[in-house]
């Protein structure tokens, strides 16, 4: 048997492989025990908490961390094995990105997830979460580029020669792609400073809708007739924007005329009469109602007021509703509106 067990293959002798081979299979055991008990504890535990940074830090441990610590045991014991220095180099260099790749993913599984459970417990809308896709993407570009020039450290090779490459190579393409990276930080900008986001109705310049996408480099925005609009981001940066789904309430002026024949009686009466219909409407703040002048064909009233909301079509249903009550009301004491005429006296000599 003990023959057997010093027979020499490939420079290790059969004892070695069978220690090797046996610590595995027990560093496996011992992991899964580890999973099975401590981490399976430590995610109930978690998720009875109302902290849910604890869950991702436990998923993390259990997706990531794990794994990284059974190939760091695996590549101990397989030192114990006398290698070429070419096996030794190859298996170096394996050990290192499979470690690189686990430790970058585990990195980005925590921000993504930890940024998406921050935003949920703040209760941010739907559009807000998909525009903070574009961000996550660039980050996890950043984060596995770090992880590629610390593998090729690790390796031997001179990573400030890359750097100074990357460098001039980095100028020259912010020189040829100015717009792009333009457009890029515009849309960082757009994303914490929150101007608009997904569902509001804007207006910029000249063109006015709904905002359907914000992406990396533009907004896609619906127009009211119907066509979609791509604004580059930088151009939105820098445009001055009216943001009409932040509005509290609606503010509404408009003027009534009556004709010169009405009693002054009826005239005194008339901002009661409309005063008292705004203040019976349901959703209203009146603000004013005053005889405002003498026009060439009318005596006029101006109104001003608030719908207690945001919404359009609730402030245009409002607004029908008033008007129709005033004329009702008119109608009811024999006030004539007034329109454009002209009347003429013919002096008889």
């Amino acid at each position: 048997m003990e023959k057997i067990l010093n027979t020499i293959y490939w420079s290790n002798s059969l004892e070695k492989y069978l220690l090797v081979f046996g610590g595995m299979i027990l560093a496996w055991v011992f992991l899964r025990l580890i999973k099975h008990l401590a981490v399976k504890k430590l995610t109930r535990w978690a998720s009875e908490t109302s902290n849910r940074f604890d869950d991702v830090i436990v998923n993390a441990v259990d997706r990531f961390a794990l794994p990284i610590v059974y190939l760091m045991v695996n590549y101990s014991l397989i030192q114990i094995l006398t290698l070429s220095t070419k096996a030794e180099r190859v298996l170096s260099v394996a050990v290192g990105l499979i470690t690189m790749i686990f430790i970058v993913n585990m990195i980005n599984y925590a921000i993504h997830y930890g940024v998406r459970t921050y935003m949920e417990m703040k209760a941010e809308p739907s559009g807000r979460m998909k525009q903070l896709t574009g961000i996550l993407t660039v980050i996890k570009v950043i984060i596995w580029f770090l992880g590629i020039l610390l593998l090729a450290s690790n390796i031997g090779y001179d990573i400030t020669t890359i750097i100074a490459g990357l460098g001039v190579g980095g100028i020259a393409i912010a020189l040829a792609a100015q717009n792009i990276l333009g457009d890029l930080f515009s849309y960082f900008v757009i994303f914490f400073d929150k101007p608009f986001e997904v569902g509001d109705f804007v207006v910029v310049g000249n063109e006015q809708g709904a905002i359907e996408k914000i992406g990396v480099k533009t907004v896609h925005v619906r127009s009211i007739s119907g066509e979609q609009l791509i604004m580059p981001n930088s151009e939105l940066v820098k445009a001055t924007i009216k943001n009409f789904k932040r509005l509290e309430k609606r503010r509404r002026l408009f003027l009534i005329g009556v004709t010169y024949s009405t009693d002054p009686m009826v005239l005194a009466e008339i901002p009661n009469i409309i005063k008292n219909i705004i203040s019976n409407t349901a959703d209203t703040e009146l603000i004013r109602c005053h005889l405002s002048g003498f026009a060439d064909s009318s005596i006029n009233y101006e109104v001003v007021y608030f719908v207690l909301s945001d919404d359009f079509i609730k402030y245009m249903d409002t607004h029908q509703q008033i008007c129709l009550s005033i004329a009702s009301s008119f109608k009811e004491k024999q006030i004539e509106f007034a329109f454009p005429s002209q009347t003429i006296y013919i002096k008889s000599t």
